[in-house]
């Protein structure tokens, strides 16, 4: 009996120290959720208040290294930083040196879209709301051998995907473009204007606007993905070329005074960086999304889903959550802050798209705000799995429509060429022990297996790449006369 008496007064204990630091029930959810999404690595910060109420690192920097992640491991933090840029352009509308609506034109004379009308009306608020008329358009810097200045040169080729301001599609270039007005209107770079306007006031001494800047550097993360089932290290991708869409490098220690500052109506130390009407302006709903952009929505229940500046914006449990993703390869991020409650929450990864940072996002609302009891983690898990079967069911049905026992119509060496298009670049084919290798730039290459007639699937070097399908158009001369590849058309010099 006294035991019994002993066990329930220890868990009533522990129910208090919860109630009493929240943080004690998040860290025990999130290091159970660490493992069963196999993360490698993860960082996780919560704003209360004006105050930093929980942040915590778990597992490692690097498989096979002892080095674990801390609350100062620096990460990619992806698309993320275009909520920066959006803040330093307000900054520069504060300043009368940028107008929400002025033409892109107005600071970059030469940039061009395909269309004229288009060039001739897009401002600086379509740069940073994704509702400029363009596709993806991420060849021109994945991977790619061009210059920051050469991606905005070629988005001119870039063919609408729809009606100008009609429509929604994600767009990292128009970023880019925004940080070069950024540099234009301020007179220093993109990269040189987030150090000195927003990391050095906000003091985030760790943070970096490159990858380049990361190199040799201590205390700095490695991307991981699972190649053939195994999760191992892998190549950083660099959104260097894109800086302003996405390249900055930084930590929950740093992020945690950016979401303080952006929770404050953009006030650090009591000193107003961005005017209240400028702040206001940055979380104002720019474009109406459809529900479900995210799988997530499949359980917040939200009724609607918008774009502001730099932010995705949905209602959850009666209020109004601003956030956005960040990825690229082997690395994650997640922000969402609630000025209205003075909360915010941020999440950094290092293995590709390992979406638990959506499940701690909610919980960490949830754990603080007390606005629900659900196990993120495991609906979300379900969620994920039956995403990953689905994908799984549309390759093998892709498998399927092969048609087997097919030849193509030339010998191999006959479609080795360079095949060209002003928007794609260079594609170089060459025969090479037997086999076709595809070559798109200097840092991506891989072998091309023949498919069904002549169509071949490529698989870069760089395995967790993947690889597109590549097929080759005869000419009225039987020779190849061009290649089609992810949407795109080279022709044979």
């Amino acid at each position: 009996m006294l035991l019994r008496t002993l066990a329930i007064l220890a868990i009533a204990t522990s129910v208090q120290a919860q109630q009493k630091d929240p943080g004690l029930a998040f860290d025990a959810y999130t290091a159970q959720a660490f493992k069963d999404w196999g993360a490698v690595g993860l960082a996780v910060a919560v704003v209360k208040d004006g105050k930093v109420v929980f942040a915590k690192g778990y597992g490692l920097q690097e498989l096979g290294k002892p080095a674990g992640v801390d609350t100062n491991t620096r990460f990619s933090i992806g698309s993320t930083t275009k909520a920066m840029t959006a803040a330093a352009i307000g900054m520069l509308v504060d300043e009368g040196k940028v107008r929400w609506d002025d033409p892109v034109t107005k600071y970059l004379p030469t940039f061009q879209l395909y269309d004229p009308y288009v060039t001739r009306e897009l401002t600086v608020r379509d740069l940073l709301t994704h509702r400029a008329g363009l596709g993806n358009a991420d060849m021109l810097w994945y991977q790619s051998d061009n210059t920051p200045e050469d991606v905005l040169r070629l988005i001119r080729y870039a063919r609408p995907a729809y009606s100008f301001r009609s429509g929604w599609i994600y767009q990292n270039v128009m970023y880019a473009a925004a940080g070069a007005v950024v540099a234009a209107a301020s007179g220093m770079p993109w990269e040189e204007f987030i150090r000195t306007r927003i990391f050095a006031p906000l003091d985030m001494r760790g943070s970096v606007p490159t990858l380049a800047e990361t190199t040799g550097q201590p205390n700095v993360a490695s991307p991981h993905d699972k190649v053939k089932g195994r999760v191992q290290v892998i190549e950083n991708a660099s959104v260097d070329q894109v800086n302003a869409a996405g390249s900055i490098w930084s930590s929950v220690a740093d992020m945690s005074k950016w979401m303080r500052f952006m929770i404050d109506t953009g006030r650090v130390g009591g000193r107003a960086l961005l005017k209240p009407g400028t702040w206001n302006e940055l979380l104002t709903p720019g474009f109406v999304l459809p529900n479900g952009y995210y799988p997530s929505a499949q359980l917040t229940g939200s009724k609607f889903n918008t774009y502001a500046l730099g932010w995705f914006q949905q209602d959850y449990a009666g209020r109004r959550l601003n956030f956005h993703t960040g990825s690229i390869d082997g690395m994650v991020a997640i922000i969402g802050i609630i000025p209205e409650e003075r909360f915010g929450v941020y999440v950094l990864g290092n293995l590709d798209h390992v979406e638990v940072r959506h499940a701690l996002l909610y919980k960490a609302i949830d754990t603080w705000l007390g606005t629900g009891t659900r196990d993120w983690s495991t609906d979300l898990r379900a969620i994920y799995a039956r995403m990953e079967a689905e994908g799984d069911s549309a390759q093998a049905r892709m498998e399927a429509r092969r048609i087997k026992d097919t030849r193509p119509s030339l010998p191999l060496e006959q479609y080795a060429g360079t095949y060209v298009d002003s928007l794609y670049g260079k594609a170089v084919v060459t025969y090479e022990n037997g086999a076709l290798r595809l070559r798109t730039s200097s840092k991506q290459a891989g072998r091309m297996e023949h498919w069904q007639y002549d169509t071949f699937r490529v698989t870069w070097d760089a395995a967790w790449r993947g690889g597109p399908m590549v097929t080759f158009v005869l000419g009225t001369d039987g020779k190849p006369a061009e290649v089609r590849m992810s949407g795109g058309i080279l022709r044979r010099k």
